[in-house]
């Protein structure tokens, strides 16, 4: 009987994001193969699956993808998960994917969650055209390059962050496109402190200086085309004298500490600008 390889997605967070064909083809399954066999075995565990798990991952995957082809071309039925939603985006699935296909064993897709389009989903930025970086490269000169393409980007681009590596990844993105650039910073997607974050790159950076980042970070970077749009309105909004722009939204009902943080981000400036002006101004009207 020909063997076969099965992608199986699994839940990024949540338990019950899981599809009922992927938990029978786990249960039927000969083997499934893990990248981490202790996450792996928490999932299993949830559903009371007792297929067999075994270890594949980043650093073996040199030595265990032969094992695994062989086992398929011999007949056995195998299922690939990762640590969290879909397998062969960035992990070492992909290379299990390819050995198959030279090989002449077959593969098939069972879909479901991904992180990377859940978090463009819920940004709201715009999703027409994007791509997907995964994490940037450590290597100098490729992380050079995805840089040079990211800043030239007209479309949306998808990055993965651990949370140690948030600050540090701000800063060089900061530092290749400019602080401007509109960023939708998603966190604990499908989790209890599931949130998404709207700044530009130097707010986010600001922000996660003085609040420690917790949980795994998808960072949903805008285009070329619409950090130059964002600068257009947000020099449009500075021409407006800024008591009127603050009598603007205190008109709607809105106290002063909330009309001076939307006066700020309509201006690209921060709070703290906007309250130092208004004292400015306030100097100057009592000088007179």
């Amino acid at each position: 009987m020909e063997g076969m390889l099965y992608l199986c997605a699994t839940p990024i967070g949540n338990l019950e994001d899981i599809t009922l064909r992927v938990l029978r083809t786990l249960r039927e399954a000969d083997i499934i193969a893990a990248e981490d066999t202790r996450q792996t075995a928490k999932l299993l565990n949830h559903y009371e699956i007792k297929t067999p798990l075994f270890s594949y991952h980043e650093h073996n995957k040199r030595e265990k993808t032969p094992t695994l082809v062989r086992k398929m071309q011999e007949g056995a039925h195998i299922a690939l998960v990762t640590d969290a939603g879909t397998p062969a985006i960035s992990d070492p699935g992909e290379d299990l994917v390819r050995a198959c296909h030279e090989a002449g064993v077959p593969v098939t897709s069972l879909p479901g969650p991904s992180a990377a389009v859940t978090a463009l989903a819920l940004s709201g930025m715009k999703a027409r055209r994007f791509t997907f970086e995964g994490f940037l490269p450590t290597d100098k000169k490729e992380r050079e390059a995805a840089l040079v393409r990211l800043a030239e980007s007209t479309g949306t681009t998808i990055l993965y962050e651990a949370p140690h590596r948030l600050c540090r990844t701000l800063q060089i993105l900061q530092e290749a496109v400019g602080e401007e650039r509109p960023l939708a910073v998603c966190r604990e997607l499908t989790k209890r402190h599931e949130e998404v974050l709207h700044f530009s790159l130097g707010e986010a950076l600001r922000y996660f200086s003085e609040n420690e980042p917790k949980g795994e970070f998808v960072l949903i970077l805008a285009g070329e085309d619409e950090a130059k749009k964002k600068e257009e309105e947000q020099k449009k909004w500075r021409e407006m004298p800024l008591a009127e722009h603050m009598e603007m939204y205190l008109g709607q009902g809105l106290d002063k500490k909330e009309a001076m943080k939307r006066t700020a981000k309509d201006r690209g400036v921060s709070k703290r600008d906007i309250y130092r002006a208004l004292l400015d101004e306030s100097s100057g009207e009592s000088a007179e």
